[in-house]
């Protein structure tokens, strides 16, 4: 007598459920909360004014001004949240581009030296004064705050010095351009701005191709990756909002100066952030400092260069807000310092460190400035706009707390 025993089933090789398009994308959207959340908040408050001032705010001469009025504060949102993702502060920035605008004022007004040699000192004297405060910081050992915060006194006193209580103005075209000009208008007559339209299109395809050669490289490594539909709707949807960004300047004056100055910094210290190996360490830095020590990070040279970098940037803020006000002037940079640190928390920065990107600096940045251009277009006083400002960075804040909690869970 034979007996047949019937194999057992191999449970561990069964498939795994397949997941609909709606729940890979709400996946998603939880596992990128922080992101997906800052973005949502900034389309929410456009269309918000948008319908409030009656299609006012995104008119083409608006978006223009947009860019060019918060062009600074963005140049230093970048830099502060770096700062920040290291675990350090930075108050001393409104206060340094106070200075570097007299300076760059004394030079070109008092002195009659070359815009472009006198722009090139200023980024030089940014980097001095980061590099003094970077080595009380790094090697000294007091914390930021209190270096900053001394910074912030010694900046602001040689402003008044350098200037003597009074503006210094007018600057070179040229200099003023940095804040105030486009690019200039090349080729045949059409109706939009011809640069203006090329570089929107290099844009789409810089990140089509960007978007491919990531997917490509997950694929490569057996890593999840979103449906091919969902995938293809991610890049219309990019394209399409390139598309009407691009449209809606080059049917104005094209691309401000100061937008290209900002997309300079946003790919070159984004890509540092990402992929760079000191990029790397301020993270580790900032999300453990002493497993980043025991782990072979120099913390003090990162934290070094970390205040040089903010100061260069501090340098390059105040000239552009000099070139704008064609002066430099005693009073410039008022709770700017506030204005940088608002815009890296609501751009996901944490005070804990560790945590943020270059990119949510912008978006943070550009919330604020929605803001304070949407409350201008509706007539909302600058009483009630300091009002809502609090609320909006207390949301933010409370929202990245209860994110965090949510997550520890």
């Amino acid at each position: 007598m034979t007996t047949t025993t019937e194999p057992a089933r191999d449970t561990t090789s069964a498939p795994p459920a397949r997941q609909s398009v709606g729940e890979l994308l709400l996946r998603s959207v939880r596992s990128n909360m922080r992101q997906y959340g800052m973005l949502i908040a900034l389309a929410f408050i456009v269309i918000l004014f948008q319908i409030w001032s009656d299609g006012v705010l995104l008119l083409p001469s608006n978006v223009s001004n947009l860019i060019q009025q918060n062009g600074y504060i963005l140049i230093l949102a970048i830099g502060m949240m770096i700062v920040i993702i290291a675990g350090h502060i930075d108050l001393s920035v409104g206060s340094l581009v106070a200075f570097v605008g007299a300076m760059s004022a004394v030079m070109m007004v008092k002195h009659d030296m070359p815009w472009v040699l006198a722009l090139v000192l200023s980024l030089l004297i940014g980097a001095v004064a980061g590099a003094w405060q970077g080595f009380f910081i790094a090697y000294v050992g007091i914390p930021s705050f209190i270096v900053t915060l001394a910074g912030m006194l010694l900046f602001r006193g040689l402003t008044q010095i350098v200037l003597e209580g009074q503006s210094l103005s007018p600057f070179p075209d040229g200099f003023q351009n940095i804040a105030k000009g486009f690019i200039p208008e090349m080729g045949p007559y059409t109706q939009y701005h011809n640069p203006t339209l090329v570089i929107g299109f290099a844009t789409i395809v810089f990140l089509v191709l960007r978007e491919w050669r990531s997917r490509k490289q997950q694929l490569a490594y057996d890593l999840d990756v979103t449906p091919t539909s969902l995938w293809a709707a991610k890049l219309v949807a990019i394209t399409a909002a390139v598309v009407a960004f691009t449209l809606t300047l080059a049917s104005f004056r094209g691309v401000p100066v100061v937008l290209l100055i900002m997309c300079g910094l946003l790919i070159g210290l984004g890509y540092v952030m990402r992929n760079a190996v000191i990029g790397r360490h301020v993270y580790a830095l900032g999300g453990n400092k002493a497993a980043a020590k025991l782990s072979g990070v120099k913390d003090k040279r990162v934290t070094f260069l970390i205040f040089v970098n903010m100061g260069v940037l501090a340098a390059l803020a105040g000239c552009v807000y000099a070139a704008r006000l064609n002066a430099g002037t005693p009073q410039a940079g008022l709770n700017f310092e506030l204005e940088a640190i608002a815009a890296s928390f609501i751009g996901g920065a944490s005070m804990s460190g560790g945590v943020g990107t270059v990119m949510g600096a912008v978006i943070g940045g550009l919330v604020l400035g929605v803001l304070n251009q949407g409350m201008s277009l509706v007539n909302i006083g600058t009483d009630y706009q300091q009002v809502i400002k609090g609320l909006v960075l207390l949301a933010a804040v409370g929202f990245d707390v209860w994110n965090k909690r949510k997550v520890g869970r």
